[in-house]
């Protein structure tokens, strides 16, 4: 299967949106953790993602608020930034039975230390992936455009991911960007057996 290397702008806006219309879990306390991690530790693969509060001020860093984790049919929504205690959750980040896939992980990877040590295992960083097929533009949403497509939306990227309570918008908005990995990697897997791709 081949792909475009790159896409424009103008290429991608005309592109019908992807939406993620599964289940939507906010997580943000104890209990609800216990359950997503249940659910979530049963999995083999995994969309992933991460969203912070953006700073306006030079040289404020803010702390990881959201952590993403979706399958197709649900997404957890892991509001790390209401919660006390976030070791469960990070020990999913650190099983390597379960494939995480998500993109920019550097970052993430960063961000989430900062937060508490941990040592990431079973992470699939689309990135690079995307490489072995010619694909030169490597953020999510030319990667979903190229690949699957689809419009992935920036229209919440920079509100409060901190606020008191996360409005519909922020949620699709979340659940999407950690489903899109999971798309998106299936999609490559595929194409990488059928063209005997390593």
């Amino acid at each position: 299967m081949a792909f475009a290397s790159t896409i424009s702008n103008e290429e991608a806006a005309q592109l019908p949106v992807a939406h993620f219309d599964g289940d939507i879990v906010v997580v943000e306390d104890d209990n609800a953790l216990e359950r997503a991690c249940e659910y979530l530790s049963a999995q083999s693969v995994l969309g992933f993602d991460t969203e912070t509060r953006p700073s306006f001020t030079k040289n404020q860093i803010n702390h990881v608020a959201l952590l993403q984790l979706s399958t197709y049919e649900r997404c957890y929504l892991i509001r790390l930034c209401r919660l006390k205690k976030i070791g469960k959750a990070l020990k999913l980040l650190e099983n390597s039975r379960i494939t995480k896939i998500g993109a920019g992980l550097a970052s993430d990877m960063s961000s989430l230390s900062r937060l508490c040590r941990f040592t990431p295992r079973g992470f699939v960083e689309l990135q690079s992936e995307v490489e072995r097929f010619g694909i030169e533009n490597k953020s999510l949403r030319k990667m979903a455009a190229i690949v699957l497509g689809e419009r992935v939306s920036k229209a919440q990227r920079l509100s409060n991911w901190e606020a008191s309570s996360l409005t519909l918008q922020q949620q699709h908005y979340a659940a999407t960007d950690a489903w899109v990995c999971l798309r998106i990697f299936d999609v490559l897997h595929t194409a990488k057996s059928s063209d005997n791709i390593k």
